[in-house]
């Protein structure tokens, strides 16, 4: 009867580690793909900086400059974007952030 209580116990234990370990990498796994979607977001929006200053000859100076002339849409309810020119000729220092990291 104790080897079966023991036996029982660890069993249980054991379940309750591997549904821990599954429950962290779903997690983990979901703020991974929220930082490479914040990653692709950071590109695009230097790579339509880019084809602003080739087309017109400088830089935007706004980040809806480039969502009413260049199409960009950005997902602005789960991500916070920050956008700083610098001057015509000079990329913008641009970041984002998953507004879940807060």
């Amino acid at each position: 009867m104790i080897k079966e209580h023991k036996f029982i116990s660890t069993m249980i234990l054991i379940a309750v580690i591997v549904t821990a370990g599954v429950l962290f990498a779903v997690f983990s796994q979901d703020e991974d793909d929220m930082a490479a979607k914040a990653d692709s977001i950071k590109t695009t929006i230097e790579e339509r900086a880019l084809q602003c200053y080739v087309i017109e000859d400088a830089y935007p100076e706004s980040l809806a400059y480039l969502e009413k002339n260049y199409g960009l849409t950005v997902n602005k309810e789960d991500y916070k974007i920050v956008y700083r020119p610098y001057a015509e000729n000079m990329p913008p220092d641009v970041k984002v952030f998953y507004k879940g990291d807060r």
